[in-house]
């Protein structure tokens, strides 16, 4: 009896470890690789549900000699960007998982971190054409299979981004989409279409920027560009350089976080067309009647459902603001003011929605509101979650007039409303609010009478 049991250990364990040498893995080089610099090399891992968590080294020449390779399957390309440390991804698993589990695909990861890893960037830069080529053959291959273009999609971060453009543009733009995660800038801005990502390389291209200030491409590349928080500095990520690596690549790679929360659909961020970032904050950029019965397009994932009227408008600007943390959507109201001060009135407001759910917050201070007697204030506040039932408000004014005297608001009326539900408005009437001192009431369902 023990033998059997030693037997059946035995033969599980010899199982388990012929399972881990039938996958494949992204390859996981090191700092001295980078240092000694890399040559392009080129491996294509497949995934599939049947093998979600187990990679399967793709032949360039041979689409048979892996069974797994379903053509009849829409087709997903992942291309990483530069890696100075030649680690692997970190948010790959995930971005594997996550995709299987919305569709069932072949989803194929681009390992080019020989080529990527290096830390001379500018040798990284130049192999991107080199990987683009490569993957052009390989696709080449699907289609002369039967696959048409139109299924294949593909998600490229960083250089990777470029990656897809280029070889988009070596298929005559035939790609059914890329999806660009903060596209590189260093070496790229100044370009020509040809030497960068384009709105021509594909059907249909969406680009996220994250870090235009810095390691992300500025300017609009697609169908659509959204920029969150602006494209610059991202909520949660450091602010000055003693935090090390993380305040260099933490903007840049929270494009990753975004796009897989729309994946996972852990919530909804609407985002608003505007000329700028500063328009937007003003709230001069809430209506979205150029999309339709559809509304503003969502940011991520599923953008691809106003493909239509994106195509026809050509070229989008749009900008969403986040929370630092997934879920990093935020809920957008619109908050009208208008006072009876005889006095102009300069300052900030900060609103708090109270429900069985919690506590929300949003501060509008990225300038200073002007406050003027029978006349209407627009304000667009940004909360950090949703309340689903509002039942106390509360309103804080301030100036940020330290050694000045403190001012007071006297509001004639206030008027929330929610931008992502149909639902009537909130109001209050007479409020006197006194500086940096917060008010909490009841609020009314406006009534359209109401002035």
């Amino acid at each position: 009896m023990f033998l059997w049991q030693y037997l059946s250990l035995l033969l599980l364990i010899t199982v388990h470890v012929c399972k881990a040498q039938d996958c494949d893995e992204f390859t996981d080089l090191d700092l001295s690789h980078a240092i000694i610099g890399t040559s392009l090399k080129t491996r294509l891992l497949l995934y599939t549900r049947e093998n979600a968590t187990c990679g399967k080294l793709l032949s360039h020449t041979n689409l048979t000699a892996n069974p797994k390779l379903n053509l009849s399957r829409p087709t997903t390309f992942v291309i990483h960007g530069y890696r100075p440390t030649g680690s692997p991804p970190a948010w790959l698993d995930k971005t594997v998982q996550l995709l299987l589990e919305r569709e069932d695909l072949n989803l194929i990861v681009v390992d080019w971190n020989y080529g990527a890893a290096n830390v001379n960037y500018f040798k990284a830069v130049e192999n991107t054409h080199k990987a683009a080529d490569n993957l052009t053959a390989f696709i080449e291959l699907m289609r002369k299979e039967g696959v048409s273009l139109s299924s294949i999609h593909m998600i490229g971060v960083s250089l990777g981004a470029h990656i897809s453009g280029f070889v988009g543009a070596n298929l005559m733009g035939d790609i059914g989409r890329i999806t660009a995660l903060d596209p590189a800038g260093p070496q790229f801005t100044g370009t020509g279409p040809d030497e960068r990502l384009d709105s021509k390389d594909a059907q249909f291209v969406d680009v996220l920027h994250t870090d235009i200030d810095s390691l992300g491409f500025r300017e609009p590349l697609g169908h659509i560009d959204f920029y969150a928080n602006g494209g610059t500095d991202q909520p949660g990520c450091p602010k000055t350089i003693f935090s090390g690596g993380s305040y260099f690549k933490c903007d840049h790679q929270r494009s990753v976080l975004l796009y897989l929360d729309s994946v996972n659909q852990t919530c909804t961020i609407k985002a608003f067309p505007c000329a700028s970032y500063k328009d937007f904050l003003d709230g001069n950029c809430l209506s979205c009647e150029r999309f339709g019965a559809a509304g503003c397009p969502v940011f991520g994932h599923d953008v691809i459902r106003w493909k239509d009227v994106l195509l026809k408008l050509r070229q989008t600007k749009s900008f969403f603001t986040t929370n630092g943390v997934s879920p990093f959507c935020m809920t957008n109201y619109r908050v009208e003011v208008v006072i009876w001060n005889e006095d102009v009135r300069w300052g900030y407001i900060t609103v708090k929605l109270h429900g069985n759910d919690g506590e929300a917050v949003a501060t509008i201070d990225h300038t200073a509101a002007k406050f003027q007697k029978f006349t209407e204030t627009r304000l667009f506040a940004h909360f950090n979650k949703d309340i689903q039932l509002v039942k106390k408000v509360s309103l804080t004014f301030s100036t940020g007039n330290v050694f000045k005297p403190k001012y007071k608001l006297r509001i004639l009326r206030v008027r929330l409303t929610h931008l992502e539900r149909e639902e009537r408005p909130l109001c209050r009437y007479d409020i006197l609010l006194k500086e940096n001192k917060e008010v909490t009431f009841r609020p009314i369902l406006c009534e359209e009478s109401n002035f």
